[in-house]
């Protein structure tokens, strides 16, 4: 059970450390200490120096990769802040990678990562990730290491961004019992007719499915939220081992999330939301569209050896028949498992990204 209270008293042996633009090394007493460039005088802070807010942030060049953490010890991140500008995060690229490992574990744009993939802000409040007024990202995810860590953010755009971050971590020692955290992104625009959507495939090891992000554009009328969403469980072929009964159900509403009548009920809560709804302005804005996500923190889903989850795209058409649908859908799953992992599927490029 998720409880962040329940030993919060008791002693550890753990180190506190915090990695930031003003500390980009998590160096114990080393924070706050950048200094001003000689001569700049049009810094907020030229009058007052060193330890006054000096490089609160990065700025993070068109195509370069930039690392903003790496860790050599053992230890766990236990929060992560980010912020960016909001067209910016979907070309924003977030990766981490645990111990020595050459292909990233996380591979997310951070905007879907924070379940913010429509490049317009919603607010969240569920237990893992938080997203708070104007644009704050956290996550909440522990994310033990063993080796150590490392935190890339990449921009795939044509401008020159800002990015502010703050990762907190305890430096200590890691269970034998401890898995590694992944993500990974899908998008499909438009989804195969007749073709259920794959959130994700390939896992191999052992560990525990946490949680899914959607955002899901509908290219049709009527209601879309019919589909199931399934669990193929370490070799289940044709079927799945864990079937549900519908996409808003999944994501813990019902009845078309139709609160009041005619209207759809946005939420947030711990576990579960619909934080977003954008709708047509009746110029520009052609579809309807919607932010979902389901965090299984009380209930994860174990797998012993493999793990693939699929969703339908299903909505209805005349005379009361189901209509399997062609709209636009990007996910994020999340998860903990054993290492290696499998490389993920590519990402796409920066215009199979881009929300248009």
């Amino acid at each position: 059970m998720f409880d962040p209270l329940n030993r919060i008293y008791e002693l550890s042996g753990a180190k506190s450390r915090s990695i930031t633009a003003e500390n980009p090394t998590g160096e114990k007493g080393r924070g706050a200490m950048a200094r001003i460039a000689e001569g700049d005088m049009t810094h907020p802070a030229r009058e007052l120096g060193m330890g006054w807010k000096v490089r609160p942030y990065v700025e993070i060049e068109a195509g370069e990769v930039y690392e903003i953490a790496s860790i050599s010890e053992s230890g766990k991140i236990t929060h992560m802040w980010m912020t960016a500008h909001m067209e910016s995060v979907r070309s924003l690229i977030l990766r981490i990678y645990w111990d020595d490992e050459k292909v990233p574990s996380v591979e997310v744009p951070l905007g879907d990562f924070f379940c913010n993939g429509w490049c317009e802000r919603a607010n969240i409040s569920s237990a893992p990730i938080s997203v708070n007024p104007a644009g704050g990202y956290n996550c909440y995810f522990p994310m033990p290491f063993r080796q150590g860590a490392r935190i890339t953010i990449e921009n795939i755009g044509s401008e020159k961004r800002i990015f502010f971050y703050q990762i907190d971590y305890l430096l200590e020692a890691v269970s034998d019992k401890a898995a590694y955290f992944h993500a990974s992104y899908r998008r499909e625009n438009p989804v195969q007719y007749m073709v259920p959507y794959t959130i994700i495939d390939g896992i191999r090891g052992k560990g525990q499915y946490v949680g899914t992000y959607a955002a899901w554009q509908v290219n049709s009328n009527r209601w879309w939220g019919e589909g199931e969403v399934k669990f193929y469980l370490d070799h289940d072929a044709e079927f799945p081992t864990i079937c549900g009964t519908g996409t808003e159900d999944y994501f813990g509403g019902a009845w078309n999330f139709e609160q009041p009548a005619g209207e759809y009920g946005s939420f947030s809560n711990l576990y579960q939301g619909l934080p977003q709804i954008i709708k047509p302005d009746g110029l520009y804005r052609a579809n309807t569209r919607f932010g979902m996500y389901r965090f299984h923190i009380p209930d994860p889903i174990y797998f012993e050896e493999e793990l693939r989850v699929t969703m339908q795209a299903l909505g209805w058409t005349s005379e009361n028949r189901f209509l399997p649908l062609q709209d636009d859908i990007a996910t994020v799953a999340y998860w903990y498992q054993t290492e290696p992992h499998q490389a993920y599927r590519p990402l796409p490029d920066r215009n199979g990204l881009e929300v248009n």
